[in-house]
């Protein structure tokens, strides 16, 4: 399996790395698990970043492969690449990832309304089938007793 980060500015690389680990091992590896490689893999990432000089406002990809072997994450350090564009050399570019940053805010705000409708309408389904089972019970019972 390979970890890729995308695009992302190297002040929030720590957080992309965990979340992109948790969607790629969820149900193979304990969430503890995922905690901890993570934090491995970004305490590695940071050395990284600071022995290219790499600024908070400049953007980053980073790729490295990884195993599940007996239900931990190995990093295959030896082929962990990290790409840099430098805001300073990249303005562009830096501008997309402004843009790129506030589509992703957005997105997450959009999941977080579907989320909350998703709940209201299991609860108003619930509800409705309880009305209906309420409803053949009543019928059914008048039925019996009109053929009393």
């Amino acid at each position: 399996m390979k970890l890729s980060t995308g695009y992302v500015r190297a002040s929030g690389y720590a957080h992309k790395v965990r979340r992109v680990l948790f969607a790629l091992t969820r149900g193979k590896v304990e969430p503890k698990e995922v905690v901890r490689a993570a934090g491995e893999l970004n305490q590695r990432i940071f050395e990284k970043l600071q022995e290219l000089s790499v600024e908070k406002s400049d953007v980053v990809r980073i790729t490295v492969p990884f195993k599940i072997e007996d239900g931990r994450i190995a990093w295959d350090y030896e082929n962990l690449h990290v790409e840099v564009y430098r805001k300073s050399e990249e303005e562009k570019l830096a501008k997309a990832m402004e843009e790129v940053e506030e589509r992703e805010k957005q997105l997450e705000e959009r999941i977080k309304e579907l989320e909350d409708v998703a709940v209201r309408l299991k609860a108003l389904s619930e509800e409705l089938i309880e009305k209906l089972e309420r409803l053949k019970e009543e019928h059914t019972s008048l039925k019996l007793r009109a053929e009393e």
